[in-house]
């Protein structure tokens, strides 16, 4: 017996979830808080997460994670300077009061805050990590061939600067929320693309 269909759409109900994590944070978020942001009841949450919250989770950090590249990939392959897009990109993590898919935060506390206690977390937010790194590379480098940068450090090692920064800002955004002393340390780090 197959059981009942599913009546709900999981990428939106894991979407609703995302949005309660990113509030209540994975281990204050409730069973209940979840089946009610998501619209759907425990029998169907079951069948369709049979890790449960766990499983929910990883599956919020994926959708999550392949969402932001997405976007910020196409936005970045679409702009008409690759270099400046980069740089308000960063500059734009000062003022965030929230956590958004443009910012990818929500994927930067997941990395400070599970990534050593679940080993699926670790893995997704390395990945994403790695993939800003190579497209980060791949800008430098082109923006060092045509002339736009003058910088002769290692477009790779530029590249794991730029994702290095991006996820240690979201730390240090955990102690300091000033937005101007975020706003100068990301400046700081971002001299390296003159």
């Amino acid at each position: 017996m197959a059981g009942r269909p599913k009546i709900f759409d999981e990428q939106e109900a894991v979407a609703k979830a995302t949005e309660v994590f990113k509030d209540k944070g994975y281990d204050t978020a409730s069973a209940d808080e979840l089946l009610c942001a998501m619209g759907i009841g425990k029998g169907s949450f079951y069948l369709a997460f049979k890790g449960g919250k766990q499983e929910l989770y990883i599956r919020s950090i994926r959708q999550f994670s392949d969402s932001f590249y997405q976007k910020f990939s196409g936005s970045l392959a679409v702009s008409d300077d690759p270099i400046q897009f980069i740089k308000e990109f960063f500059l734009s993590l000062a003022d965030a009061s929230d956590c958004d898919k443009e910012r990818g935060c929500y994927l930067g506390n997941a990395l400070v805050q599970l990534s050593e206690k679940d080993h699926e977390i670790k893995k997704i937010t390395a990945q994403l990590l790695k993939k800003l790194q190579t497209l980060f590379s791949e800008t430098i480098r082109n923006a060092q061939k045509s002339g736009q940068i003058t910088s002769s450090e290692d477009p790779e090692m530029i590249g794991w600067h730029l994702s290095n920064l991006w996820n240690g800002i979201h730390v240090t955004r955990r102690m300091e929320s000033s937005p101007e002393i975020l706003r100068s340390i990301l400046k700081m780090n971002l001299k390296i693309l003159d």
